[in-house]
Formats: C-alpha cells, sequence, structure tokens
C-alpha cells in the first residue's frame, strides 16, 4: 500500500460528494443514476492518488497523457489493482503502440488517421478497441476533434475499419465564465449523438455519451451524459501540488 488512510478518506470522501451530486442531477433530469459512470483523472498526481481513489470504490480512472497512463496501470497491475482504464487526452499516433490492450475506453479519437492507426494495431494483436469520435462541438480553435459536420463521415469511414468499436461520442465544453454557458454544447453534442445512433453499423454498441467535468458535470448529465470526467473535485487542485 502506498498511500496513507488520511489520503483514501480524502479521495473516498470527495468521490462520494460527487457521487451525491450526480445522484441530485439524474433526479432533476428525470434519470437513474446509475447510467452515469464517474471517472476519476488522477492526471499529474502520483501514482499513489490512483491507488487509493481505486480503493476507496472508484473503479474508473482516466489519465490524460499515455506517459502517465502506462506507468499507472503497470504499478497497480503489479499491486493487483485492476481499474477500468480510460485515455481522455490527446493521442498521437506515435504513441498508440503502448496502450493497445490497455485502456477499457479511448475517448480522445479525433482523426481519422488516430482512427486507421489504433485499427492496424488492435488487428494485428487480435483485439478489439472501444474507442469515442471526439467532437469540437464548441468550435474552439484550442480544442481538438471533428467538427459537427463531419462526424457523420467519420463514424461511417470508423465503421469500416477492423480492430475498433465505436462507442459513441466524447466532447468539451468552454470553460464557464457563467453558470449554464456549457449546457448549449452539451445539448447539441446529445442531438449529434442520437443522429449518429441511426446510423452506425451496430446501435446497440453506440451507447457512451462522455461528458462533463469537474465545473460543468451538472449541466452536462442534464443533457444526457453517460461518463463525466472529474479531476479536481476529487483529487484537488493540480496546481498546488508539489511532485
Amino acid at each position: 500500500m502506498d498511500y496513507t488512510t488520511e489520503l483514501l478518506e480524502r479521495l473516498k470522501n470527495n468521490a462520494d460528494a460527487v457521487r451525491r451530486n450526480i445522484e441530485q442531477a439524474c433526479a432533476e433530469a428525470g434519470r437513474d443514476a446509475s447510467e452515469v459512470t464517474l471517472i476519476g483523472v488522477s492526471k499529474v498526481f502520483p501514482v499513489e492518488y490512483a491507488e487509493a481513489a481505486f480503493a476507496g470504490g472508484l473503479k474508473n480512472l482516466a489519465e490524460n497523457r499515455v506517459q502517465e497512463l502506462v506507468p499507472k496501470i503497470e504499478r497497480l497491475d503489479e499491486l493487483g489493482l485492476h481499474p477500468n482504464w480510460h485515455l481522455i487526452g490527446t493521442l498521437q499516433r506515435n504513441k498508440v503502440k503502448y496502450i493497445i490492450g490497455k485502456t477499457y475506453l479511448i475517448h480522445s479519437v479525433n482523426t481519422l488517421e488516430l482512427a486507421e492507426e489504433i485499427s492496424k494495431r488492435s488487428a494485428a494483436a487480435g483485439i478489439v478497441t472501444d474507442i469515442l469520435l471526439q467532437g469540437n462541438i464548441s468550435g474552439e480553435e484550442s480544442k481538438h476533434g471533428f467538427a459537427p459536420d463531419e462526424l457523420k463521415a467519420a463514424a461511417e469511414a470508423v465503421s469500416a475499419m477492423e480492430g475498433v468499436r465505436m462507442r459513441g461520442l466524447m466532447t468539451m465544453a468552454p470553460i464557464e465564465t457563467k453558470p449554464g454557458e456549457a449546457r448549449p454544447v452539451f445539448a447539441r453534442t446529445r442531438e449529434l449523438f442520437e443522429e449518429l445512433k441511426a446510423q452506425v453499423k451496430d446501435p446497440s454498441c453506440w451507447d457512451v455519451l462522455s461528458m462533463g467535468m469537474s465545473g460543468d458535470y451538472r449541466e452536462a448529465i442534464m443533457e444526457g451524459s453517460t461518463c463525466v470526467r472529474i479531476g479536481t473535485a476529487i483529487f484537488g487542485d493540480r496546481k498546488a501540488l508539489q511532485v
């Protein structure tokens, strides 16, 4: 055990508080809380934070970067701990080979070239990798992903690839300066998600809508998110961390 009892209790309490907010948001939206998966994002934090979060009941963990994801997977594997690992940050094609077979879900497939690399590597390994298409619904230049009018063609192209299974969409909304500003982006992503579900090869597998982070996950849930990616609200302020 690499973590302290204090760290375990703090992260568990934080995660439980987020779960209560999820339950409240789902109740307001007329949804069942079981429809929303809580993913803890431990980026920048040392591996013991991920270990403590998992020990405290957080079964889904995520990283933004391959160079953080792989060592944490390896360390928790050594300890016999096996969370569902998600990659949610920008993935470079030359890093795909390091994570094939190690992820539960890749949220950030933002180009056809990246999808092709994942397809090639997965097929060669004899596995199927679950992925989401990342949509840049807000249109911000600082964000990656397919524009709304590109998603249909992208989904059709990826449907024809071996070794990958599209599960749905991921997006990031602009950072809110006023409450509720993110919600229109989430609403539009939900519309696109439903439109594409009628067109993909296997609609039964099109079941993940990854939207919402610490500052806006309640709005995302109101608009149908099935995965919220929570870092700060569980692990704390990364800016204050000295590692």
